[in-house]
């Protein structure tokens, strides 16, 4: 028997898609060696310093904004990330096997800040604080440096709020296809609720739980919009650092912050495959 022949057409269309896709990525990283500093015409690799080509990011790591709105990115990730996973996973535990009053209003009320506009969500929240604040700051009479303020813990919530839906509908996506009876034949021998669970339905449902983890963990990490309206002193993220130099001149030191944030996206998607491929 003969292997069917490809389609030519078909080749072509996949290799011009994948172009479409990476090319872009690929202009950013060379761009990131280049030797003008208005980063809009490609003038050949940069060699000054003692970094030589690499000059842009020694430059990059040198700057304390980048520094600082790297490290607060990172934070409300990775806090955010973890919330929004716990509180996700029980979401889809509680919705996928009981059943209660309002059931199908909280499986509704999931697909809203996922269909909603970002910016409708942004300035919605943004009301809702500057209403909550503005109250308890006025009945607790509190001192102008003790008020309640927006900052890193408002983006913070902002995050989990806005992940909570996408890990729910991940994860109960993978309790679909989840057998009952494995439980039922662990409590059968001995095992207790907690033990049941830890040994049997955390494994099983774990490849769910990390592709929402790691959706909740992307989300955060490139959002926006919503942490526009949220953020305060001292809670900058890169996405708002970044839109800040816009304003100004842009230089290929944000062409090296790309770079070096498209790796650290890369290891991650790794890490989370071989986890995956181990299960």
């Amino acid at each position: 028997m003969t292997a069917k022949r490809q389609s030519p057409w078909l080749i072509l269309s996949a290799m011009l898609v994948y172009i479409f896709l990476y090319a872009p990525i690929v202009v950013l990283v060379v761009f990131s060696f280049n030797a003008s500093r208005t980063n809009v015409l490609f003038e050949g690799v940069v060699n000054q310093g003692p970094c030589g080509p690499f000059f842009w990011y020694c430059e990059l790591f040198q700057n304390k904004d980048v520094m600082n709105a790297t490290r607060n990115t990172l934070i409300i990730a990775f806090t955010s990330t973890i919330a929004s996973t716990i509180i996700g996973t029980m979401a889809a535990l509680a919705l996928q096997r009981h059943e209660f009053r309002g059931k199908n209003t909280s499986e509704t009320a999931l697909y809203f800040p996922i269909v909603t506009p970002e910016i409708v969500m942004g300035i919605g929240i943004l009301v809702l604080f500057s209403a909550a604040f503005g109250w308890i700051n006025n009945t607790l009479a509190l001192p102008v440096d003790q008020r309640l303020t927006m900052g890193m813990g408002t983006v913070i919530v902002s995050h989990i709020a806005f992940s909570i839906p996408f890990v729910t509908l991940v994860v109960r996506a993978r309790l679909h296809g989840f057998d009952n009876r494995l439980e039922e034949a662990a409590m059968d021998l001995g095992a207790n609720e907690f033990t049941t669970f830890r040994k049997v339905t955390f494994p099983l449902i774990a490849p769910g739980i990390l592709a929402g983890a790691m959706l909740a963990f992307t989300l955060s990490l490139d959002d926006f919009i919503i942490t526009f309206f949220t953020t305060g002193p001292g809670a900058t993220t890169l996405p708002i650092y970044v839109y800040g130099l816009l304003r100004r001149i842009v230089t290929p030191e944000v062409n090296a912050l790309s770079t070096i944030w498209i790796l650290v996206v890369l290891v991650v998607v790794g890490i989370s495959q071989w986890f995956q491929s181990r299960e």
